[in-house]
């Protein structure tokens, strides 16, 4: 009985204590948040395919097909490495405590890529593959 008393004593003197300190489970919580980080990451991408789209056809327009060629390999391995970072960066605290470098294999077997195929040429093949930053800048722009 007077257990009983004391609880209602409690809630009379903090009405607010009630509505201020309600918990939410973790899951909800982390739940929403992956599926944010989703939606980050599919925006992102799209972003990164529309200015790729619009530098290959730029780079077509005024320097020629193989230009272009290789501004799209190195602008789809771009994209490749983006995947695999965001991927290493979602597994983050759920099965791993690092960062893997797996992706930096991408520049590697593009560099490489760019040495046994004489189609390719390198340096728009590396503007092709950092197009991925100015993606990231415009959807960081675009969100503030």
């Amino acid at each position: 009985m007077e257990e009983s008393n004391v609880a209602e004593e409690s809630r009379e003197v903090s009405p607010t204590l009630d509505q201020g300190t309600q918990l939410h489970p973790s899951g909800e919580m982390f739940e929403g948040s992956v599926s944010e980080y989703v939606l980050l990451q599919r925006r992102i991408f799209i972003l990164h395919l529309v200015v790729s789209a619009f530098a290959v056809c730029l780079t077509a327009i005024f320097s020629g097909f193989t230009v272009a060629f290789s501004l799209l390999v190195g602008a789809l391995s771009g994209l490749f490495y983006l995947r695999l970072l965001s991927r290493s960066i979602g597994n983050l605290g759920k099965k791993t405590s690092g960062v893997s470098n797996v992706q930096l294999l991408v520049p590697v077997v593009l560099f490489l890529a760019v040495i046994r195929l004489p189609d390719l040429q390198l340096l728009p093949s590396l503007l092709g593959f950092f197009l991925y930053k100015p993606s990231l800048i415009l959807q960081f722009v675009l969100e503030s």
